[in-house]
C-alpha cells in the first residue's frame, strides 16, 4: 500500500491515543549535513513552508494536544521540540512557545518537554532557560572530529565539532545537568567505531541513540568492503566493547534489542505513538518517511481543521499500530521478528510495493540480534577505571563526598525551580512573581534559602497535580518569605488556608477571620498581616512571640543548623501520620537527641557524616505509635528532611538518620538517571521483607542497608556481642539484595553499572570487617 500520495482519507472509527508529539517550531537550520532527511533525501516539502512557527499555530497545536489529553485521560504527554533547529527560535522565542505549551496542557495532564539540536547556539542562557522549564536535551554527536565532521558541517564546508563539544560540557555542568537527556549519532562504518564509541563515552551522556543511516530499497544505504552486513559488523563491535567494559553508558539500541528489552521506533512491535506537527500546523506521520518519497509522510491534516483523533486513524498511522499483522510476509515469518519488528518503517519502501516490505537493513539486523544473543554477560567483577558518571560513581561507595552532595542538592534546587516556573504559567500571580525575580537578582541567598526549604517542593507538586486544582497557590507565601529574609519592604496579597499562613523557613501564623486572602506587609524585623475582619503585626523576636504565631525551631547540630519541622502542611508527604506541632519541652528533648546522634554518626562513620552535613537540614516528628515505636521515613519530594518517632536513643537515632539520609540521596539521584528500567513489573524477594518487591525498592533497601551494616560493624570493632550480630544480618541482607537486582535484568546499563559498584563496596566492608 502506498500511503501518503493521495489527499486526506476518510475518518471515522477509534484509534489509539496519541502521547508523543514532535513540533517543527522552525523549519530552517543553521548546519548543512548531507545525511538529513528533512532537506537532502526525496520530501522536499520543508521549501513551501515558513521558516518559523507562529504564536497561532503553536497555540492551535497545544490546544489540540490538550484536547486529545483531556479525552483520553492521557497521564502525560510528551513534546519535542524540534526542526530544523529549534534554538535558531532564540532564548524569547523558545520561552514564548513553551508558555503556551503549559498554558494549554497542564491543567490536564503532566507534560514531559525535550529538545532535539544540534547544540551549535547552546549557551549559558538557554541552559539555563531549559533547566528552568524543566526541558529535556538530546544533541546531535557523531563522534570523533573525522566522524562527526563527515557529515555534520557548516554550509560553507566548516567543521562543526568544537561547537558540539561546548555544548555537550555545557549541558555536563552541574547546574544544566538536569536537562542532559543524551546524544543521537548517525552511523557511517566509514568511520571507526572505537574512536565514535570513545568519543560517546567521553561526553558522559545519560543515553545514547545509535542510528541507522535512512535509506530504502530504492536508496539503499552505501556498504563498503566485502561483507554482507557492514551495519551489524560495526555495531556489534561497539556492543561487544561496551559489554566488555561493564555498560558504562546506556546505549538504548543495544537494550532495546535484549529479550524484553521494550522496543523503540526503530525495533519492536509497539504501537506508533507519535504525530509531527510542522510549522504550518500540518499533521504528519513520523518524519523518517521524508526518505520515502515527496510527501510521504504527509496527511492533508492540520490542526487548525482536524483533530489528534482525526490524524491518528490516518491509514499510515494505523498501519502501525497493528503489530505483527502489519508487517510483510517475510518478516512475519522471521523467529526474530519480536525483537527487531521489522526495523524502522521508512526503511522498508520500495516502488511498486510501498511499505509491504522488510527493512533494507534486514540482513544487518538479523545478524546484530544474533551477535548480541550469542556474546556471553562478563563476569561480575570490579568496575573499570573509567566512570559513566562521576556522580554515580561517588555515591556507589556507600556514602557520597561533600562535591557530591552539593550537586545533588543543586540539581534538586534546579526541580524546585522548574516546578516554580510552571505554577507561575498556572497561577498569574504577577506581583509575587515579579517580587521573586526581583528579589533572586538583589539577594539570591534569600531567595536560595527559601526554595531549598525541603517542603517547597511537594507544595508546588500538590499545587500542580491536576487532581488538587483547588490547592493554595505557593508562589506569594515564598516572595514574602524571601522579602523577610532578604530585609526588603514588600505588600503581596497570600492565600489563606485554614486561618492560617504559612511562610517556610520561618513559621506559620494562626489568624481567625482573615478569610480567603490577607495582605502582607514585610517590615523591618516582622511583618503586618490584613484580611477579612482580623489584622496583626507579627515581630520576628525569639524571645517575645506574637499572638498566633509558631515559628521553626531550629537545633545546633555539628553540620550547622537543623530545623525541628513540625508546622508546614505539606510537611505530610510521608505515607504515615505526622506529630502535631510539638510542645517546646518536646521540641528541645527531641533536638537534644538529634544532635547527640549526629555526634555518634561523627563517631561512628564519619564519611556519613559529612554526607549529613552537605544536605540534611529539616526533620519531621512523626505520631508516636506504641505497636512501631522506631519509625522513620523519607519522602522523594523533601530532600533535606527525614522524618522519625521522637524518642531520647541517640544511639537508635544515629542509625535513622543514616539510614533515611541514604534514601534521601539515592532518591535525588533517581531523579537524574534511569537505574531501573521504566515500566518493569518484575518483583523481588529479599530477606528483610515478607513481600517481593519491585526494583527500585529493593534498590533503596541495599543502599541504606550498606551504610547500616558499616555503623554496625564500627560498633561491633569496639563493644562485639549484639552489635556483631546486627552488623552481620545487615551485611547478609544487603549482599543477597545486590545479587537478586543483578539477577533480575531489570536495570538499565547505568544501574548495572552503579550496583555492581555497590557490590564491590560490599566486598570491601567485607574484607574490612574480618
Amino acid at each position: 500500500m502506498m500511503v501518503g500520495r493521495s489527499g486526506p482519507p476518510a475518518v471515522g472509527g477509534s484509534c489509539r491515543p496519541i502521547s508523543q508529539f514532535v513540533l517543527k517550531v522552525h523549519s530552517r537550520c543553521d548546519l548543512s549535513c548531507d545525511h538529513c532527511y528533512v532537506y537532502q533525501h526525496a520530501d522536499q516539502t520543508w521549501r513551501g513552508r515558513p521558516v518559523r512557527m507562529s504564536t497561532a499555530t503553536v497555540r492551535a497545536a497545544a490546544r489540540r494536544i490538550a484536547e486529545h489529553a483531556r479525552e483520553h485521560a492521557l497521564p502525560v504527554v510528551h513534546v519535542v521540540l524540534h526542526g530544523g533547529e529549534p534554538l535558531l527560535l532564540g532564548a524569547a522565542g523558545l520561552r514564548e512557545v513553551l508558555a503556551e505549551l503549559r498554558t494549554a496542557i497542564t491543567p490536564w495532564t503532566r507534560l514531559d518537554l525535550r529538545m532535539q539540536t544540534n547544540g551549535v547556539l547552546l549557551d549559558d542562557e538557554l541552559c539555563r532557560l531549559l533547566v528552568d522549564e524543566d526541558v529535556q536535551v538530546g544533541v546531535s554527536f557523531d563522534g570523533d572530529r573525522a566522524a562527526n565532521d563527515r557529515h555534520r558541517v557548516f554550509a560553507h564546508g566548516g567543521s562543526s565539532h568544537d561547537h558540539v563539544r561546548r555544548a555537550l560540557a555545557l549541558l555536563r555542568r552541574p547546574e544544566h545537568r538536569a536537562s542532559y537527556a543524551g546524544i543521537l549519532c548517525t552511523v557511517d562504518v566509514r568511520n571507526d567505531p572505537d574512536r565514535v564509541y570513545e568519543a560517546l563515552l567521553a561526553e558522559s551522556p545519560p543515553r545514547v541513540d545509535l542510528l541507522l543511516p535512512h535509506a530504502t530499497w530504492d536508496n539503499p544505504p552505501p556498504r563498503p568492503g566485502p561483507g554482507p552486513t557492514p551495519y551489524a559488523d560495526w555495531l556489534v563491535r561497539v556492543h561487544r566493547r561496551w559489554v566488555d567494559e561493564g555498560r558504562p553508558m546506556s546505549i538504548r539500541l543495544f537494550e532495546a534489542l535484549r529479550p524484553g528489552g521494550g522496543g523503540t521506533e526503530a525495533f519492536g512491535l509497539a504501537p506508533a505513538d507519535v504525530l509531527v506537527i510542522e510549522a504550518d500546523g500540518s499533521w504528519e506521520q513520523v518524519d523518517s518517511l521524508k526518505t520515502a518519497y515527496h510527501g510521504a509522510a504527509g496527511t492533508g491534516f492540520d490542526v487548525f481543521g482536524q483533530s489528534v483523533d482525526e490524524a491518528a486513524r490516518h491509514p499510515g498511522v494505523a498501519v502501525r499500530q497493528e503489530g505483527v499483522a502489519g508487517l510483510c510476509a517475510t518478516c512475519r515469518a522471521c523467529p526474530v521478528v519480536d525483537r527487531c519488528g521489522g526495523g524502522l518503517y521508512a526503511h522498508r519502501w520500495r516502488t511498486g510495493s510501498g511499505f509491504d516490505n522488510p527493512s533494507v537493513y534486514c540482513a544487518d539486523l538479523l545478524r546484530l540480534v544474533d551477535s548480541v544473543d550469542a556474546y556471553p554477560r562478563p563476569a561480575r567483577q570490579p568496575p573499570p577505571a573509567a566512570p559513566a558518571d562521576d556522580l554515580l560513581d561517588d555515591l556507589a561507595t556507600g556514602h557520597g563526598s561533600t562535591e557530591t552532595l552539593g550537586l545533588l542538592a543543586a540539581t534538586q534546587l534546579s526541580i524546585t525551580r522548574a516546578l516554580l516556573v510552571a505554577c507561575r504559567d498556572r497561577a498569574g500571580s504577577t506581583a509575587a512573581w515579579e517580587l521573586l525575580v526581583h528579589l533572586d537578582q538583589a539577594a539570591p541567598e534569600a531567595v536560595r534559602a527559601v526554595l531549598e526549604h525541603p517542603f517547597v517542593r511537594p507544595w508546588l507538586v500538590h499545587r500542580l497535580d491536576s487532581s488538587a486544582r483547588r490547592a493554595v497557590d505557593p508562589l506569594p507565601a515564598l516572595a514574602v518569605a524571601a522579602a523577610i529574609r532578604a530585609g526588603v519592604p514588600a505588600a503581596v496579597h497570600v492565600p489563606v488556608r485554614a486561618d492560617a499562613i504559612t511562610l517556610p523557613t520561618h513559621g506559620g501564623l494562626v489568624l481567625p477571620g482573615l478569610g480567603e486572602s490577607a495582605e502582607v506587609t514585610v517590615l523591618r524585623g516582622g511583618f503586618r498581616v490584613r484580611g477579612g475582619s482580623a489584622e496583626r503585626t507579627v515581630l520576628l523576636d525569639p524571645v517575645e512571640l506574637s499572638a498566633g504565631w509558631r515559628p521553626t525551631r531550629d537545633v545546633s547540630v555539628p553540620g550547622g543548623w537543623l530545623l525541628i519541622e513540625d508546622g508546614d502542611p505539606y510537611r505530610d508527604c510521608y505515607g504515615q501520620p505526622v506529630a502535631p506541632r510539638l510542645a517546646d519541652p518536646a521540641a528541645r528533648a527531641l533536638g537534644r537527641t538529634v544532635a547527640e546522634a549526629w555526634r555518634v554518626v561523627q563517631r561512628d562513620v564519619p564519611a556519613h557524616a559529612a554526607a549529613l552535613d552537605g544536605g540534611l537540614r529539616a526533620v519531621v516528628p512523626l505520631t508516636p505509635d506504641p505497636v512501631r515505636p522506631l519509625r522513620s521515613a523519607t519522602a522523594r519530594h523533601a530532600f533535606g528532611a527525614v522524618a522519625v518517632t521522637p524518642h531520647s536513643d541517640p544511639e537508635t537515632m544515629a542509625v535513622l538518620l543514616v539510614h533515611e539520609w541514604q534514601h534521601a540521596k539515592l532518591g535525588a539521584a533517581l531523579d537524574l538517571y534511569d537505574l531501573v528500567e521504566p515500566g518493569q513489573g518484575t518483583r523481588i524477594r529479599v530477606p528483610w521483607r515478607p513481600d517481593p518487591r519491585p526494583p527500585e525498592g529493593v534498590l533503596q533497601g541495599v543502599y541504606a542497608h550498606l551504610a547500616v551494616t558499616r555503623v554496625w560493624q564500627s560498633r561491633a570493632a569496639s563493644t562485639g556481642g549484639a552489635a556483631s550480630a546486627h552488623a552481620d544480618r545487615y551485611l547478609g541482607w544487603t549482599r543477597d539484595g545486590v545479587d537478586a537486582l543483578l539477577a533480575s535484568r531489570s536495570l538499565t546499563a547505568v544501574g548495572e553499572r552503579f550496583v555492581g559498584q555497590l557490590r564491590h563496596a560490599l566486598e570491601e566492608t567485607r574484607v574490612g570487617s574480618r
